[in-house]
Parts: C-alpha cells; sequence; structure tokens
C-alpha cells in the first residue's frame, strides 16, 4: 500500500473499486489546517475524468500495470483486432479504449495499457504524431500561405482535418493525433 506522498503523473490507483490513472496532482499545504493532494484522474473503465482531493497521508492502493507494444491489423464488427510484437498473439480493443481510432492504420504500432493482474487492456494510445496522406482536398491555389484559413481534408483512414489551403491531394501530413490538428507537411 501506497499513501499520497507516493502520488505522480501516470501512477494507476484503484479508487471506488476502479482502476484510474493520476493525470495531474498538486500538493498543498495551506497555512491554516492540514495537508492535502488534488488530483485529476481518469477513470480506466469508462474514461471520464475527474477531480478528487485526497488529505495528506491517505492510504492508496496502487494498480500493477504494464505498457506494450502492439501493432494494428485490421477492423470489424467485433472491434479492434492488433497483435503483440514480441509473441504474435491477437488481442480485440473497443472503440471507447483507444484515444484517436480515426487515424489508425494498417501496421500502426501502439503502445497498449495492461492491467497486470487481470491480463486485461486498460487503453490503447497511438504515437503522438502521425504521417497521413490526403486523398480527397479542394486543390490549392499558389499563393495561399499567407493567411490561418483552413479547408476540410480526407486522410487515408476516412478521417476528416482541417489543413491549409496550399495542401494539396496526395500530400502527406503531420496530424497529432491528441487534437485530430494539422502540424505541419511531412518531410520527404
Amino acid at each position: 500500500m501506497a499513501d499520497t506522498s507516493d502520488i505522480r503523473n501516470g501512477l494507476c490507483i484503484t479508487y471506488n473499486n476502479a482502476p484510474h490513472q493520476i493525470l495531474e496532482f498538486l500538493h498543498v499545504k495551506p497555512g491554516k489546517g492540514a495537508a492535502f493532494v488534488r488530483t485529476k484522474m481518469r477513470n480506466l473503465d469508462t474514461g471520464r475524468v475527474l477531480e478528487h482531493t485526497f488529505p495528506s497521508g491517505t492510504k492508496i492502493e496502487e494498480v500493477r500495470i504494464e505498457n506494450r507494444t502492439y501493432q494494428f491489423l485490421y477492423q470489424d464488427p467485433t472491434g479492434f483486432h492488433f497483435m503483440n510484437m514480441e509473441d504474435f498473439n491477437q488481442i480485440t480493443i473497443d472503440r471507447e479504449l483507444i484515444n484517436a481510432p480515426q487515424f489508425l492504420k494498417e501496421g500502426m504500432e501502439c503502445q497498449v495499457l495492461f492491467h497486470a493482474d487481470e491480463e486485461r487492456p486498460l487503453i490503447c494510445e497511438l504515437p503522438q504524431k502521425i504521417t497521413l496522406e490526403i486523398t480527397y482536398t479542394e486543390p490549392g491555389i499558389k499563393g495561399d500561405t499567407a493567411t490561418n484559413t483552413l479547408k476540410p481534408a480526407t486522410v487515408e483512414t476516412d478521417a476528416e482535418i482541417r489543413v491549409p489551403l496550399f495542401v494539396n491531394q496526395g500530400d502527406k501530413v503531420v496530424v497529432e493525433t491528441a487534437t485530430g490538428e494539422y502540424r505541419e507537411r511531412a518531410r520527404n
């Protein structure tokens, strides 16, 4: 058993009989009264983010987790299928457990967070930035680089993003998976 002094970003704990991951925390020592720890944590079963304040010294139960590399294979009505890169075992993960399922493409390597005691996937995270090809967008006009105007574009995974006016069909762009925003043109 740990206590509040062991809280750190990324720590997984059991709270209300469900696994939660600490996203942010702040140790507060007011001038009057007892110290406490203010946290923001994500329920790993539902994905819901909540804030909670623990009094200093509160005992917390850590959850043993493992981070494993899996390769995305395909999607069907039962879910998203991934293969372990070490032992080639395959698993199926529900859409709700993936941080940006609209950007998954075959062969992409992802990090899957597992509950080590129960051997079940908790979260599947794509790389922070990925390179995708634009499959459809309105043609750009030469010289459209001065403004910050964006236009819709469809990428190879059929997701729609917003790109600058100078980006054309067939261009490769870097997309931030957390927000779905265009970052830059991909360098060859």
